[in-house]
């Protein structure tokens, strides 16, 4: 059966297992006996234990069943016309595989025609075993709760530890991952450290990847101007930008704006942080870019780039104004009315107010969110990529070419470069210190943002 048939079935039987056990609970009736349980709690007690078991099981299977339908194939006699295991053994299974799915209509191996039958048999056999399997273990998980539902069981209980059981997982889950990702991280960055020594890398200011002397790969992988083009780009052009724009626009929306103005500005100005951040990177190339070559044409510097830190930081900044108006008007609605209202009833005007009280007093919400701001430029990716240069400089103007951290990620791991060559590892040397950056950068946000709260909560 279909894997979403199957998903089908098996929340159809979950909904008449929910159905019928709250029928069931309705009509228990015991004298002088108070329930901890309502029938809804019965319901969703065997709802889930007609569901959860397949599910867990589907879920384990869809990992051996690849492999099991691999080795039946092979079992075939067509298989013993395979070559040897390698690349070309697994180009030719890979193939057969899609052909038997029917997700290919042709394949430049011959053998590959030979094994789909194979391929398509073995499939099909597998999903009707773990269809049975499943539905077995939805009638076995949906009766053994049917059972065990009675007036003094306690379902409600059992519901709510199941639920948690499913919080804890999702969390541990989150938790899980983003230890693996720190792991793999440090695990190849050690990698790159035994070959680079760190002080090269951290402190070295020339950047050539695609020229290493094998005998000192150091030499041309020193980060500095990398990390220069990063900080230029993210937390100095970007923010010229973000924080004027975001910060005025948060002391109109809570200090001069109607509300009903309120109401429709406030959304608006937030669709931009949900712009996919690739369209950003296609209007820096192909609009703003331009523009900002030719301006500084118009002004006399024929040799600009057009793929200079200005265009770039200049649509980063677009980008990341919500962010600063977001947890800059947070702090400044957070203000007690009692501060603007003194400062008024002494003859403050309101720009006097929000100059010298509200801002001051909103102060550290203001810094976090810029802070927030600050560590989102540093990570973005597709603008660099598609409107920065990959050209390693440090330069601080702004119409020159310069590239970012996140810039020369993308180019260090697309390409033929072996994976252990210090090229490639060189990458997740960036990504580490990255990481680590932004990291610190949030936690110290945080910090600030959490003392605000707690001085005006």
């Amino acid at each position: 059966m279909p894997a979403t048939a199957l998903l089908f079935v098996l929340v159809g039987l979950s909904l008449i297992g929910w159905l019928t056990a709250r029928a069931r609970a309705a009509r228990f009736k015991v004298a002088g006996r108070r329930f901890s349980s309502l029938p809804g709690h019965f319901g969703w007690y065997v709802a889930l234990w007609t569901i959860v078991p397949p599910l867990i099981f589907l879920a384990i299977w869809s990992t051996v069943s690849p492999a099991l339908v691999t080795d039946a194939v092979l079992s075939t006699p067509a298989a013993a016309q395979l070559p040897p295991p390698g690349f070309d053994r697994a180009a030719i299974l890979s193939e057969a595989r899609e052909l038997g799915a029917g997700r290919a209509y042709g394949a430049f191996h011959g053998l590959a025609r030979l094994l789909a039958p194979a391929y398509a048999a073995a499939q099909d056999r597998y999903d009707w075993i773990a269809t049975a399997a499943a539905l077995l273990l939805a009638f076995a998980g949906g009766a053994f709760a049917w059972t065990r539902s009675k007036p003094g069981f306690a379902a409600r209980t059992r519901v709510e530890r199941i639920v948690m059981g499913a919080l804890l997982a999702a969390s541990l889950i989150a938790i899980l991952t983003t230890i693996g990702i720190v792991l793999s991280l440090v695990w190849e960055a050690g990698r790159f450290f035994q070959v680079v020594p760190i002080h090269e890398f951290l402190f070295g200011t020339h950047w050539s990847p695609q020229v290493i002397d094998a005998r000192d790969p150091g030499a041309s992988l020193g980060a500095v101007p990398l990390f220069w083009g990063t900080f230029f780009i993210g937390a100095v052009i970007a923010m010229i930008v973000a924080i004027p724009f975001g910060l005025m626009s948060a002391i109109y929306l809570t200090q001069y704006a109607a509300p009903r103005t309120r109401r429709w500005m406030k959304p608006i100005l937030e669709v931009l942080a949900g712009v996919p951040t690739v369209v950003y990177g296609y209007f820096a190339a192909l609009t703003v870019a331009p523009a900002v070559r030719d301006l500084a044409v118009a002004m006399g510097i024929s040799w600009a780039s057009s793929e200079s830190a200005l265009a770039a930081g200049l649509v980063m900044g677009v980008m990341i104004i919500p962010f600063v108006s977001s947890m800059a008007d947070d702090s400044l609605a957070a203000v007690p009315n009692s501060m603007r209202d003194g400062s008024l009833a002494m003859g403050a005007t309101s720009s006097e107010t929000i100059r010298k009280v509200m801002l001051p007093a909103a102060l550290p919400g203001v810094v976090g969110g810029v802070l927030l701001a600050i560590s989102r430029a540093v990570g973005e990716t597709m603008i660099v990529v598609m409107a920065a240069s990959g050209v390693a400089t440090l330069t601080a103007n702004p119409f020159a070419s310069t590239t970012t951290v996140t810039r020369q990620i993308v180019d260090l791991l697309t390409g033929e470069a072996e994976f252990d060559s210090p090229k490639t590892l060189a990458a997740f040397a960036l990504g580490l210190t990255l990481f680590i950056v932004t990291l610190l950068l949030n936690i110290v946000a945080l910090t600030v943002v959490k003392k605000y709260r707690e001085a005006y909560e």
